[in-house]
């Protein structure tokens, strides 16, 4: 049965009469949660005060967006350990822990990287392997986050929002693989065990981002990740035909209006002079993936010139641009001005009603890991309103 799309959902995709503004999801946790975050990693369940706490934090996040303005709200994934690893306690089949990942910039930055992983966060970035074949059992702890957003948008006087999931090879890039005889079984496997969650928060009235940042770091000089192997013997081309085909086979059911998409070169403050360029990604991507909206990083000083190139890309009419005008891993705060330009560059390429204002990628990808200080956060946030209301002035001259 195909999940229908709503209006208000589909209200949220596209730009008709101003500058939409959002961004791609984890926001700032408080310290209590981070703590209790910190010992469910560590073993301790997850009870009552626990769930308390999650859901005053995702009351606060989603009223705090709202009296800034941003038009389209998340949870901040208050009460996820982080974008990915949360899945531990939604899929059966995990267990152990995954084989390390590396970034050959960050390898060739010893010191930089140092100063960044050696953190008591990091030590609770746990990634488990599968060991068994992979189903989903996590309908009850999702009804929990979807009921505990829906109560706070109510609050904030917001009709609906997004709600993030990792993408099938988001999973199977980095989740180590004991049990499937080939990745692309695996790859497959990963598809059909999360199709019930992204079926899920589209059933329930929200807009599904899928967060995909292996598509970009699958480059195979980018770094060495559990897939790498696999891309070592078919090529980054087939890898991305792979997983951009398991994608939409896990939300053939989900029309696109209701979903977007989002890349990036990893949430990391390191050279990332070793990045597949944005076009190698983002033409197979606009070609082939079924989400109506794209979400990818340019802001950050070494993507930010990559605008030039979607002139050559052909964007068609049914997908929507969500670049970011708002770089992750820098605490300094981008003038509105500068938002608003940024903006009207792609509106010149693609038109008006074809962009929505974001973020590069997440401040909190991990519960304790995050660059930017959460005060400048909301800054960058509230600039990023205001540079979209200059570029709406203008593009919708009165």
């Amino acid at each position: 049965m195909a999940v229908e799309n709503t209006a208000e959902t589909a209200s949220l995709q596209r730009s008709t009469e101003r500058i939409l503004t959002t961004h791609v999801g984890s926001l700032p946790r408080p310290d209590d949660i981070v703590k209790l975050m910190y010992e469910t990693q560590d073993g301790r369940p997850r009870d009552e005060h626990f769930h308390e706490q999650v859901r005053l934090a995702v009351g606060d996040v989603v009223r705090r967006q709202a009296e800034l303005g941003i038009d389209v709200v998340d949870d901040g994934e208050m009460g996820k350990p982080g974008f990915l690893n949360y899945v531990s306690t939604r899929l059966e089949g995990l267990s152990g822990a995954s084989d390390p990942w590396s970034f050959r910039d960050m390898d060739e930055t010893p010191e930089l990287a140092a100063a960044q992983y050696d953190t008591e966060a990091i030590e609770h970035v746990k990634l488990p392997r599968a060991t068994d074949k992979l189903r989903y059992v996590g309908r009850d702890d999702l009804d929990r986050q979807l009921a505990d957003f829906r109560a706070a948008l109510d609050a904030a006087g917001r009709p609906t929002g997004f709600v993030t999931a990792p993408s099938p090879g988001c999973l199977s890039h980095i989740i180590s693989n004991d049990f499937y005889a080939t990745f692309e079984e695996y790859a497959l496997a990963c598809a059909d065990a999360m199709r019930p969650e992204y079926e899920a928060i589209v059933e329930a009235g929200f807009v599904l981002q899928l967060d995909s940042p292996d598509l970009p770091t699958m480059w195979p000089e980018h770094g060495r990740f559990s897939a790498s192997a696999y891309v070592d013997t078919v090529g980054y081309e087939r890898y991305i035909d792979l997983q951009l085909g398991v994608m939409n086979h896990a939300i053939q059911a989900i029309d696109p209006e209701a979903m977007r998409l989002h890349l990036c070169w990893a949430n990391y403050a390191g050279p990332h002079d070793h990045d597949v360029p944005l076009e190698r990604v983002l033409r197979p991507v606009i070609e082939r993936a079924r989400p109506a909206v794209i979400s990818f990083e340019a802001a950050n000083p070494r993507h930010e010139h990559e605008w030039a190139v979607l002139a050559d890309l052909d964007v068609p009419e049914d997908k929507v641009l969500m670049p970011g005008v708002i770089d992750s891993l820098d605490n300094r705060v981008e003038h509105p001005e500068l938002v608003a330009q940024r903006l009207e560059r792609f509106a010149s390429v693609v038109g008006r009603e074809q962009v929505i204002a974001g973020t590069d990628c997440g401040f909190g990808t991990f519960v304790g890991f995050g660059v930017v200080y959460p005060s400048v956060v909301w800054k960058k946030l509230d600039s990023l309103v205001r540079g979209a209301e200059i570029a709406s002035e203008r593009l919708w001259p009165r």
